[in-house]
C-alpha cells in the first residue's frame, strides 16, 4: 500500500494561544515523575482529571505539567479530520518538556516540537493526523518520549520530518499503522534516527518503525514485546527509499547492521 502523503508541512505563522490555561494546571510538582497521578497511570491507561477544550494552539515553553487534563481540540482544531496541514494542540519550543497531559480526540495534529523537547506520560486516546512530531532544523536535536501510550492512530503515531534522533520509551500502543516514521517525502531530507526501548506493541498494527536507508536513517530496538500478533504480520523495521517529491517505495525489512539495529532476540511475542 503507498503510505499516506501526511508528511510535508509548509512554515505557518505563529499562533498567540487564547486558550486561558488555570495556573493549577502548569504548576510543576516538586519531584517530576511522582506523585498520586504518575503512580495512578503507570498500572495502565490513566482516568481524565478533567477536561479542557482547545481551540488555539498552546504554546509551551519550559515545562507545563498537565496534572493528567484531557484537551481536546475545538474549534479550527476540531474537525478530527486527517488532512495534511492542520495545526497542533501543543507547540514545543526548543528545550521545553509536557507531561501528565491526555489528549483527546479531536487531536488535530497533536504535538509540535521545534527543537529538543520531552513528552513524559503523555496519553492519546485516538490519535489524530499524528499524535506528535519533531521539527527544527539541528542535527544535534532530541525528542524523547518516556511513557504514556497511543492508540487509535490509522496511520502513524510519531512523525519525524527534521534531523535528529527520536527515543520512545516506556511506552505502550495499540490500534495504528506505524509506531514511527521518519518523513519519506519531506523537501529536505536528513540521516535521522530512532531509538525504541521497553515498548509494549499491541495489534492491529503495520510496523513499528519506518526508516529511509537511502538517506542513512537508523533505528535501534531493544525490549519490544508485542501482544496479539501470533502471525508476527507487525513488521519491527521497515525500509523506504526516501525521496523528496513523490511517494516513498517501500524495498525491504527486518534485521541488517546498517539501518535496521537489532535482532530477532530483542522482540518478544505475547
Amino acid at each position: 500500500m503507498t503510505p499516506k502523503r501526511h508528511h510535508w508541512r509548509r512554515a505557518r505563522a505563529v499562533l498567540v494561544p487564547v486558550l486561558a490555561v488555570p495556573a493549577a494546571l502548569l504548576a510543576v510538582p516538586a519531584a517530576a515523575g511522582t506523585g498520586p497521578h504518575l503512580q495512578a497511570a503507570a498500572a495502565g491507561w490513566p482516568t481524565p482529571t478533567g477536561q479542557q477544550n482547545v481551540s488555539s494552539t498552546i504554546q509551551v515553553s519550559g515545562t507545563m505539567d498537565g496534572r493528567l487534563v484531557r484537551y481536546v481540540g475545538s474549534g479550527d482544531l476540531g474537525d478530527g479530520g486527517q488532512d495534511e496541514g492542520q495545526d497542533p494542540l501543543f507547540d514545543l519550543a526548543n528545550g521545553a518538556t509536557l507531561q501528565n497531559v491526555v489528549i483527546g480526540s479531536p487531536a488535530a495534529d497533536g504535538i509540535h516540537c521545534e527543537g529538543t523537547c520531552t513528552l513524559k506520560n503523555v496519553w492519546w486516546e485516538d490519535v489524530g493526523e499524528d499524535a506528535a512530531t519533531l521539527k527544527g532544523k539541528s542535527s544535534s536535536q532530541t525528542m524523547t518520549i518516556d511513557g504514556g501510550g497511543a492508540r487509535k492512530a490509522s496511520d502513524k503515531v510519531f512523525q519525524h520530518n527534521g534531523p535528529g534522533t527520536m527515543v520512545i520509551r516506556n511506552f505502550q500502543v495499540q490500534d495504528f499503522g506505524k509506531l514511527y516514521r521518519s518523513c519519506g517525502n519531506c523537501g529536505s531530507q536528513y540521516a535521522r534516527n530512532v531509538q525504541v526501548q521497553n515498548v509494549t506493541v499491541t495489534a492491529p498494527g503495520k510496523a513499528i518503525v519506518g526508516i529511509n536507508t537511502n538517506y542513512g536513517d537508523t533505528a535501534r530496538l531493544s525490549g519490544i514485546t508485542v501482544v496479539g500478533d501470533s502471525s508476527h504480520k507487525i513488521v519491527p523495521c521497515l525500509k523506504y527509499k526516501g525521496v523528496t517529491s513523490g511517494e516513498p517505495s517501500e524495498i525491504g525489512s527486518g534485521p541488517d547492521s546498517t539501518n535496521c539495529l537489532y535482532k530477532t532476540s530483542d522482540i518478544s511475542y505475547q
